[in-house]
């Protein structure tokens, strides 16, 4: 069965993860406003500008609704989301929705001029590791997880890819490659929440 997967949309890289889920035969649905969540089994902050997602949040309502559905519902923060759904946030200090413990370094793989492609080696709990493109554009960097989450991928010796229970971070961008492979281990996620809230 299909999950219904949102799409946060107030900025960034919104329409190619529409994409890649509905080449999945999941139905994506984009959400702006607090009320649309209620129809969703799992939400995807995509990248962006951090503090520009942060003045829209606010702008819509979005705050405490995003923090009360990160507690009960998987949320996938990519490079921006990931920031957003991080503990703390450094270079400079911000606020963030505190979902995951982490902490986080803004753009600490250089400027939008020194974006990258990196090969990267995937590997998901209970499949074959896989080989991706990780599309890195102002990335931040995740300092090691209090919380000893094995990482999915990692570059330089670094996580760029971490899973906390319900919840999925990546640094790069997904959605800007080929493979489809971590936006089905999002949706698998949803379709497990899912099928337990219809036992």
């Amino acid at each position: 069965m299909a999950s219904t997967i949102g799409i946060l949309a107030l900025q960034g890289a919104v329409e190619p993860h529409r994409q890649k889920l509905a080449g999945l035969g999941e139905r994506a649905v984009l959400v702006r406003e607090p009320s649309e969540l209620l129809a969703v089994d799992g939400l995807i902050l995509p990248g962006g500008e951090s503090t520009t997602l942060l003045k829209l949040i606010d702008h819509y309502g979005l705050w405490e609704p995003l923090r009360e559905f990160g507690a009960a519902r998987p949320m996938w923060g990519v490079c921006a989301g990931a920031i957003l759904m991080a503990e703390c946030v450094e270079n400079p200090l911000q606020r963030s929705l505190g979902l995951v413990p982490l902490t986080v370094r803004r753009n600490a793989y250089g400027r939008q001029n020194e974006s990258f492609v990196a090969r990267l080696r995937v590997a998901l709990p209970g499949q074959a590791a896989q080989e991706i493109d990780g599309v890195f554009i102002r990335a931040p960097r995740i300092e090691p997880a209090r919380s000893g989450a094995p990482p999915i991928a990692e570059h330089g010796g670094a996580p760029v890819a971490l899973q906390f229970g319900i919840h999925l971070i990546t640094t790069f961008h997904p959605e800007l490659s080929a493979s489809p492979v971590l936006h089905r281990h999002f949706a698998s996620l949803c379709h497990e929440r899912q099928a337990r809230q219809m036992a």
